[in-house]
């Protein structure tokens, strides 16, 4: 009797033991998989931002609720954050030191053409558009061209489009906003609206629909599921060897740029629908488009080293880091909440680059 009972504990003990190492298995795996999958990391950590937000609005600490209208309001600022970081995703992607940080002048100077074509000099909506595209990939091509072929380092042959490109901005519409009763009109482009057969949601920004998934459909598919995509990994992963299998290097990388500058110039669209005029600071005023996008592009995993990077992780983070800045202020009402999603974004690209490097050493990806 004595012996049986002793088997029943000793069995009841090997179960519980079991079933312990059973849930520590699980949250190994789990903690794993945030490092090693960073778009799952963000996913979590956009949850956890929203239930804390959440959390603060029921207690009253928020100045206005914090509530899935606010949220989808806020999308507005998505949409160009959001196309420029997987800007910044072709470029970095594609090594050397890829970065654009020409890409708020490109996007100021994008828009003030696209303003005078549109709105001055009386061209059709289609002509202007493509002309803009068009625009947008000869800056990015000069860009391109520099790196690539004359050997430039990317960072200062961007930051020097930078001056150059936002001085033009500025001459061609003699420092003022380029204005008319049809770019007044085109502000339609940038309504909210509602989705189609969820109307539980509420209405975003129409340029989500138009611009920024059609935007993220188009890199995805380019990155992950055509022959340029997989060089563009190839040379930012290791140039000479991607040479060495028969790469055009220099015309991948050079490619890289002109769609950064494609890219602007559609946010630049965007920019002048959003605003009802083609300002020359769009891009370039307060810190500018070009360092958010880049924050963003980091924290979604992409490796300033290049050869690393993926879309989901790209836009998962954009979506955080607007949300976040929305909380932060009506968590900091007045002039001191206006500067703190600064303050926020420099903690979040420390963090991102930390994680990255670590990610990378103990995994060998992201």
């Amino acid at each position: 009797m004595t012996q049986t009972m002793t088997t029943k504990k000793a069995s009841a003990g090997n179960q519980g033991s079991g079933s312990a190492s059973r849930v520590w298995g699980a949250l190994q795996r789990f903690g794993l998989t945030l490092l090693t999958q960073r778009a799952a990391l963000l996913a979590v950590l956009t949850v956890l931002l929203l239930l804390v937000m959440s959390i603060m609005d029921a207690q009253g600490a928020l100045s206005g609720p914090y509530n899935a209208k606010y949220l989808a309001s806020s999308t507005i600022a998505l949409v160009g954050l959001a196309m420029l970081a997987l800007a910044q995703l072709i470029v970095i992607v594609s090594g050397r030191g890829g970065i654009d940080l020409s890409v708020g002048s490109m996007v100021s100077l994008s828009g003030v053409f696209f303003g005078f074509s549109y709105g001055i000099w009386g061209w059709d909506l289609p002509t202007a558009f493509i002309a803009t595209v068009m625009v947008g990939a000869v800056l990015g091509g000069i860009n391109g061209v520099l790196i690539a072929y004359v050997g430039f380092p990317p960072l200062i042959m961007t930051l020097a489009t930078f001056y150059a490109y936002r001085s033009l901005a500025l001459v061609f519409s003699d420092q003022k906003p380029v204005n008319s009763e049809i770019i007044q009109d085109f502000y339609g482009a940038a309504r909210a609206v509602e989705i189609p057969g969820l109307s539980f949601i509420p209405p975003i920004p129409l340029g989500v629909i138009t611009f920024l998934i059609p935007t993220a459909i188009f890199v995805w598919i380019l990155m992950n599921k055509t022959v340029f995509g997989r060089k563009l990994y190839a040379i930012g992963t290791n140039d000479v060897a991607a040479l060495w299998t028969g790469i055009n290097v220099k015309v991948t990388r050079m490619w890289a740029y002109i769609l950064s500058g494609i890219i602007s110039s559609l946010v630049a669209i965007y920019t002048v629908a959003q605003f009802a005029s083609a300002r020359p600071d769009a891009g370039t005023s307060g810190s500018g488009m070009a360092l958010p996008a880049i924050t963003i592009a980091v924290l979604g995993g992409v490796a300033i080293t290049g050869g690393i990077g993926r879309v989901g992780g790209v836009l998962i983070a954009a979506l955080l880091i607007v949300w976040l800045n929305a909380g932060i202020l009506l968590a900091i009402p007045g002039n001191e909440g206006a500067q703190t999603p600064l303050l926020a974004l420099g903690l979040v690209l420390i963090g991102a680059s930390l994680l990255n490097a670590a990610t990378k050493k103990r995994f060998g990806g992201i």
